[in-house]
């Protein structure tokens, strides 16, 4: 058995605001990732740490860039344990896209159409749970509750497969990081 990793936040910039206030949602972001330690880190996210756009698929270290200047941001990580295989699928399909980057586009439609309860699906054009949804989705690691373009970060609180392993400040799990590696 492998594991998968996601990885929820809520920044405190004003898109993250504008999230929060629309849906009332604890966690605005979510990242995927195939090691404990967290890196890479997968998501649909800015390019630009001052920046909301542009942005696309893109590796997030956490100790770099948008996540060292926001590290005191709300977080949880869960854990999906899942076979060897599907761990391999979701991981190539991730690897893929990476690949191919640059062809990747951030659905802001997509973001605002999932508010509204409208699934909305263009080739390759994703936000952050839409991508994360469908990567799960797409390697058979997990049935959703509901389309992936409709999948809110918050959802995954309350998916049971996933095992919640923290909740706090970033800072926090990186410290605790930092800790099980010694």
């Amino acid at each position: 058995m492998k594991k998968i990793y996601i990885l929820l936040t809520r920044s405190g910039t004003w898109v993250s605001k504008i999230i929060n206030l629309a849906t009332s949602d604890t966690y605005t972001h979510a990242s995927i990732s195939f090691d404990e330690n967290l890196q890479p880190l997968y998501s649909f996210s800015r390019k630009r740490v001052n920046m909301p756009l542009p942005a696309g698929l893109r590796h997030e270290p956490l100790r770099h860039g948008f996540f060292k200047k926001y590290n005191t941001i709300p977080c949880a990580l869960y854990e999906l344990q899942v076979s060897d295989e599907v761990y391999n699928a979701a991981k190539q399909e991730v690897q893929q896209m990476m690949a191919e980057r640059t062809s990747y586009r951030f659905s802001v439609l997509g973001l605002i159409l999932c508010r509204l309860n409208i699934p909305y699906h263009r080739k390759r054009h994703f936000f952050c749970s839409q991508f994360v949804s469908e990567i799960l989705s797409r390697s058979c690691a997990l049935c959703l509750p509901k389309d992936a373009a409709l999948m809110r970060p918050n959802d995954y609180t309350t998916i049971p497969e996933l095992l919640c392993r923290f909740r706090g400040r970033l800072n926090e799990l990186l410290q605790e990081q930092i800790c099980l590696a010694a």
